[in-house]
């Protein structure tokens, strides 16, 4: 029995290894054939263009990784069906379970490099695709929070700044209130405040603090005034894909922080963190479709399911990507919004195993 699980196993690795040796290829010559005039443009040095393209192996690799498995299960198991390799192992008395086992050996290999993709890898390589985007390509000047920015600093103190200027460390309409068991016990407010990297202090202009009394309030104003506070601007206002470049623990720890801060963006954040672990387990819901659908031999052939694993792959991917927009968006629950694709096609696989087995 050991010589099936291994011609299987080496047919289910090289298989995935050979498709994605042959879409990413493909998807970097139609990045490159879109993105070469802006590239020529801008004149970004060829350096910055090779690592871009590294990074951008690692983060679409990651991306389809489920999609590419799938394909290839279904495309060296369906060969399998129409040589009649499969009603030979099964007449020679073996189950369809034990059938299975090689395909679920092979599924641990490749969710244990999803695994250590998503956590280790693919960070660093989002963080360098993402800068180059929005650097060279995207035409956008920043890619942070710059307007209605709130903060809840720490325990007592809460911030809020109208208009973020990322580039000059500067905002307008700049308000901090700190509480006190639940009562406010000063505001600071000023037109507008700015970091001043010399003496890593704050100036701002037409500042006024109301300091609230017991009978009468305390008002201190002042055309102009530097002090110290004790956050960021900077920090306060974390570019769009920052959860993306951020390895597992400092992504929950940075998600701690934001919760704490108010944050509006906290569903993007976890969406980015429940992926990391919904990927892995994506590998076995969709290689025990793949071997449910493509192990029968079929009058089409190859082609029927070939078209059945795309359409499934297709709608994979639309619920993936509408419920992660939800979760982002709205107040529905990334949990859910991430877990439910693999819930959904998790009861396609088990009703379509079943029917296998009979």
């Amino acid at each position: 029995m050991k010589i099936l699980d291994w011609y299987i196993l080496r047919r289910y690795i090289f298989t995935f290894l050979m498709l994605m040796l042959l879409f990413i290829p493909i998807g970097i010559t139609v990045n490159l054939a879109e993105k070469i005039g802006r590239i020529l443009e801008n004149e970004v040095p060829f350096s910055a263009v090779a690592l871009y393209y590294l990074d951008f192996t690692i983060y679409f690799a990651n991306l389809l990784f489920p999609i590419l498995l799938f394909i290839s299960v279904i495309w060296f198991t369906s060969k399998l069906a129409n040589n009649s390799e499969i009603i030979a192992f099964l007449s020679s008395g073996v189950s369809f379970s034990r059938f299975l086992r090689p395909y679920l050996i092979g599924a641990v290999l490749i969710a244990i490099a999803a695994l250590v993709l998503g956590l280790y890898l693919t960070p660093g390589a989002s963080k360098g695709y993402n800068q180059f985007v929005y650097k060279y390509l995207s035409g956008k000047k920043d890619v942070s929070q710059t307007k209605d920015v709130y903060r809840q600093i720490n325990d007592n103190d809460f911030i809020y700044v109208s208009n973020f200027d990322v580039k000059f460390k500067s905002g307008s309409n700049f308000t901090l209130e700190h509480f006190e068991d639940n009562k406010l016990k000063y505001k600071i407010s000023a037109n507008n405040i700015k970091f001043i990297d010399r003496d890593s202090t704050y100036r701002m202009i037409n500042y006024v603090k109301r300091t609230i009394g017991n009978k009468n309030d305390v008002i201190e104003t002042a055309r102009r005034k530097d002090t110290l506070f004790t956050f960021d601007l900077e920090d306060l206002t974390p570019v769009e894909y920052i959860a993306e470049t951020l390895q597992y623990d400092e992504l929950n720890k940075f998600i701690k922080k934001e919760k704490k801060r108010g944050s509006s963006n906290i569903g993007r954040y976890e969406v980015v963190k429940y992926k990391k672990w919904s990927l892995p387990v994506s590998v076995f819901i969709l290689t025990i479709i793949a071997v449910a659908v493509s192990s029968i031999k079929r009058r089409g052939g190859m082609g029927i399911n070939l078209a059945f694993g795309i359409s499934a792959a297709m709608v994979y991917v639309f619920f993936d990507k509408v419920f992660g927009v939800m979760a982002e968006q709205s107040d529905f629950p990334p949990l859910v919004a991430v877990w439910f694709p693999n819930v959904v096609f998790g009861i396609l696989a088990i009703y379509l195993l079943f029917n296998a087995k009979r």
